[in-house]
C-alpha cells in the first residue's frame, strides 16, 4: 500500500495537536484524572462534614453549665491549644458517639467559632 507524501506532515499535526490539547485542557481547562478527582471530593466532603457538625459542637458548648467559665479557659489558651481543650472537654464529640471519638478539624472549627463570640 502507498501512503500518499502529504500524510506525514498531517500526522505530526495530529500529534501534535493532540499532546497541546492535552497540556491546555489539564493546565487550564480544567481537567483532571481519576484519582485526583477522587481527591478533591474527599477534600470536599471533609470540608461539608465540618461545616454541618461545627454548629452541633458550640451548640453543646454553649449548653454546658460552665460555658463561661469553659470559655474564658479556652481564650486563655494557646491558638494551637485550644481545639485540644474543646476535645477534650467532650463538646466536639456527637451526640450518641462515645467519649474520645471527636474530628480534630470539628474541635478546630469549633474553637474558632467559640473564640469569636460570647457564650
Amino acid at each position: 500500500m502507498k501512503i500518499p507524501a502529504n500524510t506525514e506532515p498531517f500526522l505530526w499535526g495530529v500529534g501534535v495537536g493532540a499532546i497541546v490539547l492535552a497540556v491546555i485542557g489539564f493546565n487550564f481547562g480544567g481537567w483532571m484524572t481519576g484519582s485526583t478527582a477522587e481527591q478533591h471530593a474527599r477534600v470536599s466532603a471533609e470540608q461539608a462534614k465540618v461545616a454541618v457538625l461545627a454548629p452541633i459542637c458550640v451548640a453543646q458548648f454553649q449548653k454546658d453549665p460552665n460555658a463561661k467559665a469553659s470559655l474564658t479557659a479556652l481564650m486563655a489558651a494557646d491558638r494551637w491549644e485550644q481545639s485540644d481543650y474543646v476535645r477534650k472537654g467532650g463538646w466536639a464529640t456527637m451526640p450518641g458517639g462515645t467519649a474520645g471519638e471527636s474530628n480534630r478539624d470539628v474541635a478546630e472549627e469549633c474553637a474558632k467559632v467559640l473564640a469569636k463570640r460570647d457564650v
